[in-house]
């Protein structure tokens, strides 16, 4: 039996890698000669490093580089393993968690370290990039990002904007002759999972401002600021940004990304399942298992799991989904595609003993729901 492995990260437990070893465990006490696939996957978000550079056999860098109130930070970027394309998280860099709750500030938090970390691996060599842009600090439309590059933004006095979305509203003029060359040799995948425009009441400063310590007259602010900052990329570059769908993710870093970078914003699940080559497994094997932390409502938007599920129902195969917990309607992930689904605990336990305990939890509910899937292979015959 040939058996393909794909589980996203139980978060704060177990890395997606950790995830499909445990699950290997529980598969092989059933089917001991069972043919097993593991490739750990992700959706764009946290984990997405980690998961390619464990499913390529990659590296990880760590780099320290302009976090997001101008303060140095320790930052990553992942190499897959054939050295040709870097996997950035710009969270790891520009990231919410990276600021204080009480010294969030929209107003003057940058992009610059994503720019950096860019940069690093362009001296790498690479020159395909997947970045995931979820979890942002900023709301400065990738410009910090676009100055880390070389770009120069200029006020009416030529003088250079500092960092911050608050800065924008005085744009007049930018400048992209010092941008790096390189960057016209490279492709940017960018997992933008969100469809909000660059501004207005659906655009990132109204939407996401607020939990990044906006108030409403800093939302205002920010929100007038991005739209004159999409008139002078009009104006200057021939691009219109502000009505693309993701344009405002990260509070507008998806619209720096495509005026600067000439990037392409994708789905987060298809760019991983794509870089990872998933099909071509799932064409040879015979049953697909997968995993998240929970499944819900939420799972068929832009989740792996039911990316996934969507790949194997084109082939016909049956997929199980291990999980750590269910949510508010659940029922709706058989619709993916997912034909039976098993959770981790084996009766009460707290949150807590469930973490600490995720590896041989994850082993057992895999070896519960393969001994199923065994017993309806026999009434099938098939055993």
């Amino acid at each position: 039996m040939r058996i393909l492995i794909a589980p996203q990260a139980l978060k704060g437990s177990l890395s997606a890698a950790e995830t499909g070893a445990a699950i290997a465990q529980g598969v092989l006490s059933v089917f001991p000669a069972a043919n097993l696939t593991i490739i750990p996957i992700a959706d764009g978000g946290e984990g997405t490093v980690q998961a390619l550079v464990d499913a390529t056999h990659g590296q990880l860098h760590r780099q320290t580089v302009t976090g997001p109130l101008g303060e140095p930070v320790e930052a990553f970027y992942g190499l897959t393993g054939d050295g040709q394309t870097a996997v950035i998280e710009m969270a790891a860099s520009s990231g919410l968690p990276l600021v204080a709750a009480e010294q969030r500030n929209p107003l003057l938090t940058t992009t610059y370290g994503v720019g950096e970390l860019i940069t690093a691996a362009l001296d790498q060599g690479c020159r395909h990039f997947i970045l995931g842009i979820g979890g942002s600090a900023t709301n400065d439309g990738g410009a910090g990002m676009a100055q880390a590059l070389g770009v120069e933004f200029l006020d009416a006095d030529s003088a250079s904007l500092p960092f911050g979305g608050a800065a924008l509203a005085r744009l007049a003029r930018i400048d992209t002759s010092k941008l790096d060359p390189r960057i016209k040799e490279c492709a940017f995948d960018v997992a933008c999972d969100v469809t909000n425009p660059l501004c207005g009441p659906t655009g990132a400063s109204a939407i996401y401002g607020p939990q990044k310590g906006a108030t409403p007259a800093m939302v205002e602010e920010l929100d007038a600021a991005l739209a004159h900052y999409a008139h002078i990329i009009q104006h200057e570059l021939k691009q219109s940004v502000a009505d693309i769908p993701g344009s405002g993710a990260a509070g507008g870093l998806g619209a720096g990304m495509l005026a600067f970078l000439g990037a392409n914003l994708r789905a987060g699940a298809q760019i991983i399942l794509e870089a990872l080559r998933v099909e071509e497994y799932m064409k040879n094997s015979d049953l697909v298992i997968t995993a998240e932390g929970q499944l819900d409502e939420q799972t068929a938007y832009g989740k792996s799991v039911g990316a996934i599920a969507g790949l194997a129902r084109a082939y016909k195969l049956p997929v199980l989904a291990v999980a750590g917990g269910l949510g508010k309607n659940y029922r709706g992930i058989y619709d993916l595609g997912i034909d039976g689904l098993i959770v981790l605990p084996t009766g009460p336990m707290s949150l807590v003993y469930a973490m600490e305990h995720a590896a041989s939890l994850t082993s057992q509910a895999a070896e519960r729901a393969l001994r199923l899937f065994n017993m309806g292979r026999q009434f099938k015959g098939e055993a």
